[in-house]
């Protein structure tokens, strides 16, 4: 049940409101309820009030903390069942799920994937170590897995086995998967003793719910529910029932994080896995597991994952500067486009297909598309005259030719006024005829005096 504004009101002390700052508990009350200030504010609340309406104000569904230092995530805590809504809080991570007897391959394979795409860092976060009966190879592995640095997924039942690999990756706040009807009580124990989040896994959804309750009932909400792997069908439809339990019905019960074991839905099959990461990765699943991820696989599957998990109020934007493509030098010819992140890639795309050496320059255009950011004022003569200057471009760059994109060809005449020296060239108005007007036009012009 939603948090109303009268349900605080009949908690509050109603006496001397003033010293919080409101001219009555009831207008504080409803500030409450509306998010706009903290239950905390009201100096006379009783300590049993404020664990009551703290309880009752928390989020359907849980933020739950996994790994330590850089490799600390979020996981949950989101507040609606669509990114359009509003927008998803905690991005679903990815695993690679290493077996015994071939860790070293798999580690070094993984640990490939690397690279920065519009300021964010793309790397598998997460390693799961699969315990296949034999503690000491599963130690072992468990060892490797943490010398990578990469927060660690203990895939492990057997609550000795558990203790051993935690007492060499604790440090990690790794996840210990294991948890079920036969061990549960064990399990938590040993996950609240080393202060780990815990994986819980039953057979069918209605067995996993009570599993759940009877595992909070031990005092430990620091919980991730693994969806099963019987089927793909069951496996997604668990993972949408579990979310909108949380969210539309308020049933706290089902409100935790979840684990999505696609190497057990498609085994043998990597290019099904990938289809399914990128179902899971739009479906609410908050861990996924692979049998291995390619360089190739990653850019596409981490391409999407950081188009979902953004505000989508808030367009993604490249950081305004020089970049050379081509193995363009200081004496290539410069090209100007704007910071909206899915123009910069358009555009980036077809020169590095044309193969001409080109400096593209990003000036801080708001993150707006051409058109967009001339009709706001963001893209005007003076603002790119001023990013070549001001940023150092005029002194890095030899080459003195600019081209504008054809969409702003006003710009061309102010642009020779505020850049004397340099060749304005109006590009073509369309992405897709950019490798056929570098590959055949003349851009060489002088350098200034």
């Amino acid at each position: 049940m939603a948090l109303k504004g009268l349900d605080i009101f009949k908690l509050t002390p109603r006496t001397n409101c003033k010293e919080c700052g409101n001219p009555t508990c009831m207008a504080f009350a409803m500030k409450v309820a509306q998010g706009t200030v903290q239950i905390e504010q009201c100096p006379h609340m009783s300590a049993d009030a404020l664990a009551t309406l703290s309880e009752a104000a928390a989020p359907p569904m849980h933020t739950v903390k996994i790994g330590a230092g850089e490799q600390e995530y979020s996981l949950g805590g989101e507040t609606v069942l669509f990114r359009h809504d509003k927008t998803f809080v905690s991005k679903s991570l990815y695993a690679v799920s290493v077996k015994p007897d071939d860790a070293d391959n798999t580690l070094e394979d993984m640990l490939k994937i690397d690279y920065e795409r519009i300021s964010e860092r793309m790397i598998v976060e997460l390693v799961n170590v699969v315990y296949e009966g034999d503690e000491t190879a599963f130690t072992e592995a468990v060892r490797k897995a943490a010398d990578t640095g990469r927060t660690l997924v203990l895939e492990v039942s057997d609550p000795a086995a558990a203790r051993a690999a935690l007492e060499i990756a604790k440090d990690g706040k790794p996840v210990l998967n294991g948890a079920n009807e036969s061990n549960y009580e064990e399990m938590a124990k040993i996950a609240t003793e080393y202060d780990v989040a815990l994986g819980v896994s039953a057979a069918d959804l209605d067995a996993l719910y009570d599993l759940v309750q009877a595992i909070e009932k031990t005092g430990n909400k620091n919980l991730l529910i693994d969806v099963g792997a019987a089927s793909i069908k069951d496996a997604f439809a668990n993972t949408v029932q579990i979310r909108r339990a949380a969210l539309a019905d308020n049933d706290r019960s089902f409100g935790y994080p979840t684990i999505v074991n696609v190497e057990k839905l498609a085994p043998g099959d990597a290019n099904m896995q990938i289809a399914l990461a990128s179902l899971f990765t739009l479906k609410y699943g908050s861990i996924i597991i692979l049998n291995e991820l390619s360089y190739a696989q990653a850019l596409p599957l981490f391409g999407l994952r950081q188009n979902i998990f953004t505000d989508p109020q808030k367009p993604m934007t490249v950081e305004k500067g020089n970049y050379p493509l081509n193995g363009a030098d200081e004496n290539a010819p410069c090209a100007l486009t704007v910071d909206f992140a899915l123009t910069y890639f358009i555009i980036s795309g077809e020169i590095e297909r044309s193969g001409v050496p080109i400096n593209l320059l990003i000036p801080d255009a708001g993150g707006y598309s051409v058109l967009t950011a001339w009709a706001a004022g963001k893209l005007s003569a003076g603002s790119i005259s001023r990013f070549i200057k001001e940023d150092g471009i005029e002194e890095k760059i030899k080459s003195r030719t600019l081209m504008i994109p054809g969409k702003v060809a006003v710009l061309k005449g102010e642009l020779e006024e505020n850049l004397p020296g340099w060749k304005i060239v109006v590009a073509p108005n369309e992405a897709i005829s950019l490798v056929k007007f570098l590959k055949e036009g003349d851009y060489n012009a002088q350098p200034a005096a």
